[in-house]
C-alpha cells in the first residue's frame, strides 16, 4: 500500500479530491508502529478514512497547512513523539543542538509549543473546519498544569490552541469514535461522550456526574489547591474507577475532561501492530540524511503498553495508566519474522519491551473489571500482596524469539523492574537474562540510593537495588560471565538537598562508580515530581518536600554525581564546604577530591590537585574520615564486582 500522501501530487496520485483528515505533526513522517501519528493514521486508514500527512509545516508561512486543501472532516494535530519544549530544550533551558525526529537531526524544523502553534495557524485559514490535538504535549497538558519553561501555570492548552477536541492517551478507539461520529454529520461541538477526550464548553447545564476541580484563577492564587486539585486528576486516571472532572475558567468557560478510554484488549493491540507499516521514514528524506529516530526502534518490539510500576517523575500514569495492555506471542514472533526480511538486519532484536520491559500482564486479576486501585500503589511502597509476580510467559517468549532463523541474539534494553523480579522471588527470570539478554551491560534505574529521596521518586528502597545486585552478580558468576549493571541516575528531584546527593557520591566512590551520563530532574508537565517542584509539597500527604529550585545548587548536585570529572571539581569543593563535609576533600581513602596544590609546590599533581611525593608516590592521609556515611539518611554497603565494572574508572583506578 505504500506511504501515505505527504504532498497534494502524491494525494492525487491515489484518486483522492481531498484528504478526509489532514495530519500535521512536529515530527518527519515515519511510518512505523513506534511513532504515534503512524499508528493513529493507519487506524484510521483501516477504518475506510482517507488520511494525508503534513510532517512539519513552516509555521512561519500561513500556506503551509492549505497544500491539501479543505479536508472533509477535519484536522489532526500532535507535536510529535515529544514534548515540543522537551525536544527544545535541556533542563538547563539551553537549546538542544539535535533532534532526533527531524531529517538528519536538524533542529529548528518545528515551533515551540508547537500543538498550539500549528492549531492557530490553521485557524488563520479555516475558521470552521474541526480541529482535534492529541500526541503527548496534548495529553499531559490537558488542564491547568504548571509550565517549567515560563515558570507558570498555563491554561488546558485546549483552550490555547482553540481545538475542539483533545485526545488523550494512546487514542486508537477514541479517534475512530470520532471519526465515525464526524463522518455521520454529527457537529463536533455536540461530540461530547467519548471516553479519553476532554472539550470545551460555556455551560455545565447538559453535563453529568463529574467532580468540579477548584478554578484556574484559584489555582494561581494558592499552590495548596493546585496539589489538591492535580492529585485529583492523578486519581481519576483509571478507566474503570475515573470521574468527569470539570475545571472552570471564569463563569463561562470549562474545560471537561471524560474518563479515560477503556484499555486494548491483546486481539486489538495485535490489530493495531498487524497494520501496513513501510517500517522506516518516507523516501523524501533520504538526501537529508534520514529520522535519525528510527535506528533505535527499527530492529525493536514493543510488546506492551501501560506501567504499574508508577513512579513520580514518569508520565506514563497520566498518558497509557497503570493497566498494562499486551501483544501475543504470535503477533511479536510475527514481526520478528518481518524483521528478519529487513535487508539492514544483522540478527539483533534490540528490545522486547515497552515502558517496562518484564510487565507482560496485569499487575493483579482484579484490574480488567475494577481497574487499578486508587488507595494504593502495586509496587510501592511494598509489592502489594495480590500482586501477580509470574515471569514465566514473558520467558516463554524470549525463547521462542530466539528460536527464530536468523536471530543471532535478543536483548532487554527497555529496562528491568527489579524490585518488580524479586518480589515474585524470580530467579529463573534472572538467569535467562544475565544468559541470554544482556549486552554486557544491563540498564536498571535505581535512580538515587538516599531512601527519602526514593520515597519522594515512589521508587523502591535501596536495599532492593542491592539485594538484585548480588543476585545479578552470583547468576553471571555461576554463568561464567562478565557482565556489568548500568545504571541510572537523577540528580536534583524533589526530596534531594546537599546531603542526599553527597551520599550518593560517597556511594559512587565506595563502589567506584563514575556515570558518564546524569540526568537532572526535568519537571515535565503533569508529574507527581512536577507537582512537587512547582507547590514545594508531596500532592499525597500535603507534607512540605524540599525542592532544589536554584540552578546553582542543581549544578552541585549534579557535579556530585560525576566529582571524578576535573571540570566539576569547584562545584563539587564548593557543595562539600557548604554541607560541613569539609572531611570529604584531602588524601584519606574515603575522600572525594583533593585539596588544591599549596602555593610554592613544584612537585607534579594529579586529578583535582592530588599532590604527588617523591618518586611520584602519592601522600596519603591516615586521618579517617570522621563523619560516617550513614548520617545523611543513606546506607552504603560495602562495594561489589558487578556495580564497581558497570561504569567507566578513571585511569588512575584502572
Amino acid at each position: 500500500m505504500g506511504f501515505l500522501p505527504v504532498t497534494r501530487a502524491e494525494m492525487e496520485a491515489r484518486g483522492w479530491d481531498a484528504p478526509d483528515f489532514v495530519f500535521i505533526s512536529g515530527d518527519a513522517y515515519v511510518d512505523h508502529p513506534s511513532f504515534g501519528p503512524s499508528i493513529i493514521s493507519r487506524v484510521l486508514e483501516a477504518h475506510g478514512y482517507r488520511v494525508a500527512m503534513l510532517a512539519q509545516p513552516d509555521w512561519r508561512d500561513d500556506a503551509s497547512v492549505r497544500i491539501f486543501g479543505r479536508p472533509k472532516l477535519g484536522f489532526l494535530v500532535s507535536s510529535g513523539n515529544m514534548d515540543s519544549m522537551v525536544n527544545h530544550y535541556t533542563v538547563a533551558k539551553k537549546r538542544r543542538s539535535f533532534d532526533a525526529y527531524s531529517p538528519g537531526g536538524e533542529t529548528g524544523r518545528r515551533p515551540d509549543r508547537a500543538t498550539t502553534v500549528y492549531c492557530n495557524l490553521i485557524r488563520k485559514s479555516y475558521r470552521d473546519v474541526p480541529i482535534i490535538i492529541g500526541g503527548i504535549e496534548a495529553s499531559l497538558r490537558r488542564m491547568a498544569h504548571y509550565d517549567y519553561w515560563s515558570d507558570s501555570l498555563r491554561r488546558s492548552v485546549l483552550l490555547d490552541a482553540q481545538a475542539d477536541l483533545l485526545v488523550y492517551g494512546m487514542g486508537e478507539t477514541a479517534m475512530v469514535e470520532l471519526a465515525d461520529a464526524l463522518a455521520s454529520g454529527i457537529p463536533v461541538q455536540e461530540i461530547t461522550y467519548v471516553e479519553g477526550t476532554v472539550f470545551r464548553t460555556r455551560s455545565l447545564e447538559r453535563i453529568y456526574d463529574y467532580e468540579l476541580l477548584p478554578s484556574f484563577s484559584a489555582l494561581r492564587e494558592d499552590r495548596r489547591a493546585y496539589a489538591r486539585s492535580f492529585y485529583t486528576q492523578y486519581q481519576n486516571t483509571d478507566p474503570f474507577t475515573a470521574h468527569r472532572l470539570v475545571e472552570p475558567y471564569g463563569e463561562r468557560e470549562f474545560v471537561v475532561q471524560n474518563p479515560p478510554a477503556k484499555p486494548l484488549t491483546t486481539e486489538q493491540m495485535d490489530a493495531v501492530y498487524a497494520l501496513p507499516y513501510q517500517r522506516t521514514y518516507h523516501p523524501c528524506y533520504e538526501a537529508s540524511g534520514g529520522i535519525p529516530a528510527i535506528s533505535e526502534v527499527k530492529f525493536s518490539l514493543t510488546s506492551c503498553r501501560g506501567c504499574f510500576g508508577a513512579c513520580n517523575f514518569c508520565a506514563l500514569t497520566f498518558h497509557q495508566g497503570r493497566i498494562v495492555q499486551v501483544r501475543s506471542q504470535e503477533s511479536l514472533l510475527r514481526e520478528a519474522e518481518l524483521l528478519t526480511k529487513d535487508p539492514d538486519f544483522k540478527g539483533y532484536i534490540h528490545d522486547v519491551g515497552g515502558p517496562t520491559a518484564n510487565f507482560r500482564h496485569l499487575a493483579c486479576r482484579k484490574q480488567w473489571k475494577s481497574g487499578a486501585c486508587k488507595d494504593r500503589q502495586c509496587l510501592f511502597p511494598k509489592p502489594c500482596p495480590n500482586l501477580d509476580t509470574d515471569h514465566s510467559e514473558y520467558i516463554a517468549l524470549l525463547r521462542r524469539l530466539r528460536e527464530i532463523p536468523g536471530v543471532k541474539k535478543v536483548f532487554i534494553r527497555s529496562g528491568v523492574r527489579f524490585d518488580y523480579v524479586l518480589a515474585g522471588n524470580n530467579d529463573a527470570f534472572i538467569r535467562e537474562l544475565c544468559a541470554y539478554h544482556v549486552s554486557g551491560q544491563l540498564k536498571l534505574a535505581p535512580e538515587h540510593i538516599a531512601d527519602v529521596v526514593l520515597r519522594c521518586m515512589g521508587k523502591p528502597s535501596n536495599d532492593v537495588y542491592q539485594e538484585f545486585i548480588r543476585r545479578y552478580e552470583r547468576t553471571n558468576q555461576r554463568l561464567g560471565k562478565k557482565q556489568y549493571i548500568e545504571p541510572y541516575l537523577m540528580s536534583s528531584h524533589p526530596g534531594s538537598g546537599l546531603p542526599e546527593a553527597i551520599a550518593l557520591a560517597e556511594y559512587l566512590h565506595e563502589t567506584h562508580g563514575s556515570p558518564e551520563q546524569v540526568q537532572d530532574f526535568y519537571p515535565t508537565p503533569s508529574t507527581i515530581s512536577t507537582c512537587m517542584y512547582y507547590t514545594g509539597l508531596d500532592p499525597r500527604t500535603m507534607e512540605p518536600v524540599y525542592v532544589a529550585r536554584n540552578p546553582h545548587e542543581k549544578a552541585m548536585q549534579r557535579a556530585l554525581i560525576q566529582y571524578r570529572d576535573p571540570k566539576n571539581y569547584a562545584l563539587v569543593t564548593e557543595a562539600l564546604r557548604r554541607a560541613g563535609r569539609e572531611d570529604l576533600i584531602g588524601f584519606g581513602p574515603k575522600c572525594l577530591v583533593r585539596p588544591h596544590r599549596r602555593s610554592g609546590q613544584t612537585s607534579g599533581t594529579g586529578r583535582y590537585g592530588e599532590q604527588a611525593g617523591k618518586g611520584g608516590k602519592r601522600e596519603l592521609s591516615k586521618k579517617a574520615n570522621p563523619r560516617s556515611a550513614s548520617q545523611n539518611g543513606a546506607s552504603h554497603p560495602a562495594p561489589r564486582p558487578a556495580y564497581q565494572k558497570s561504569l567507566k574508572r578513571s585511569k588512575k583506578e584502572r
